[in-house]
């Protein structure tokens, strides 16, 4: 935390006059509360639109027009080949290889798909452990697919709790568990960033810790991707998958990506499930029988690419190729530093932070758990032209953003927040 921190609109204003990122909140689209900008910090449940997604939607219905099925080959971005657009941009913001990433179908789609390829319990090792209070999705995803098997989810999942008095998990708690699990453990698989709380887990610990039972490790960053520098590669992480409308601001429902690290992706033995899309693409038109998986990510896509879906994808990648990752979270841990002094200062609402303060625990989120008067004080806030996110049962999240949130954001939403009586 910053000692030199100052709560006033003057100083906020300052700091907004000599960041680098603040020309980036022109490339995106507000909505409006009584004819001004609303102070935005739900970025984190949906981000918000960039303004170049009207033009690159418009090229393809131009071109959808022009040509009709030859678009495949003929459009300005072909078709066909158009989920190779943001393998160099994914990269970068995954910390991977080529090779190892692709955009494709959705983020629950994705899990069942990588965990059909990386929980195949046998010989008694079957076992999965993930943490407590995951998202639903994430939840139901491994409950079934023990069900598949044949196992009880209250046997084979093992969930790591936060100690007792405390909102977070501890990491070497988590290692513990993969340690007592041993030769029984089949998965271990986590959120990257616990939707609930914001916090960050050390996936390079967890994913070695995995791996020295024998496990495999693979982790659902719906809420790490774009809001935290990753290096899933370095990090020999198993597999990921993880959603685009967050962070990745391309909007509600839209494209998922997935990482497989190239040793697993390069190995025909591990089974993936066989879509068209996911064939080889010198074989794909032969129409043949007899599944041929491309040797990289891409042999988990399914279908062909939803285009219209990945428009807004490849405008938001665009932005973050332009501001890069080492820049956002400079200013991220900035901001969100900035923003929880702040909120210290208001005493008399009944909330704690219980995002953890050290940076490189968590992104730029704050969840702030309420005693009582929650969902009052959240309704009063939306009423100010604040929208931040409500989930049950007492906690308002806030995601203040870096490529759009700026410092006089955190300062009015502390402004509105301390008046509420």
């Amino acid at each position: 935390m910053q000692s030199s921190f100052e709560a006033t609109l003057e100083y906020a204003q300052g700091l907004d006059q000599v960041d680098i990122m603040f020309p980036f909140r022109e490339r995106f689209l507000f909505p409006q509360h009584d004819g001004k900008d609303v102070r935005y910090f739900c970025g984190n449940s949906l981000g918000l639109q960039p303004k170049s997604v009207s033009y690159l939607m418009q090229q393809e219905l131009e071109d959808w027009a022009r040509y009709g099925v030859e678009g495949h080959f003929q459009a300005r971005h072909p078709w066909f080949s158009y989920h190779h657009l943001f393998t160099e941009r994914l990269t970068k913001i995954v910390g991977a290889k080529p090779n190892e990433v692709v955009a494709a179908n959705t983020l629950t789609v994705n899990l069942h798909l990588l965990m059909i390829s990386f929980y195949r319990p046998q010989n008694g090792r079957y076992k999965i452990i993930m943490e407590a209070g995951a998202f639903p999705s994430d939840q139901y995803a491994v409950e079934t697919q023990v069900r598949m098997y044949g196992y009880e989810p209250e046997d084979a999942i093992i969930e790591i709790k936060p100690r007792e008095g405390a909102y977070i998990i501890e990491e070497e708690d988590i290692i513990a568990a993969i340690n007592e699990a041993g030769q029984s453990l089949a998965l271990v698989m986590i959120g990257g960033v616990n939707y609930y709380t914001g916090q960050f887990f050390d996936l390079k610990a967890i994913t070695d810790a995995a791996h020295r039972v024998g496990a495999y490790a693979g982790y659902d960053l719906a809420h790490a991707v774009g809001n935290l520098p990753l290096q899933l590669h370095n990090w020999n992480v198993d597999f990921a998958c993880w959603c685009s409308y967050k962070y990745l601001n391309s909007g509600p429902g839209g494209v998922g990506g997935i990482y497989v690290h190239e040793h697993h992706a390069k190995n025909p033995r591990i089974f993936r499930l066989g879509g068209w899309w996911g064939n080889s693409e010198k074989e794909r038109f032969k129409m043949e029988k007899g599944f041929v998986p491309e040797k990289n990510a891409g042999s988990w896509q399914m279908s062909n690419a939803p285009v219209f879906n990945m428009v807004a994808h490849h405008a938001s990648l665009d932005i973050y190729e332009k501001a890069g990752m080492a820049e956002l979270r400079k200013k991220s841990e900035k901001l969100t530093a900035y923003m929880q002094f702040l909120l210290e200062k208001i005493t008399h609402l009944p909330f704690t932070i219980i995002t953890p303060t050290e940076p490189h625990r968590r992104g730029c989120q704050l969840s702030l758990l309420f005693k009582d008067r929650g969902r009052e004080v959240f309704d009063k806030l939306t009423e100010n032209g604040v929208i931040a996110d409500w989930r049950e049962p007492n906690v308002i999240r806030i995601a203040p953003v870096p490529l759009y949130n700026t410092y006089e954001d955190a300062y009015k939403f502390y402004e509105i927040l301390a008046g509420i009586e």
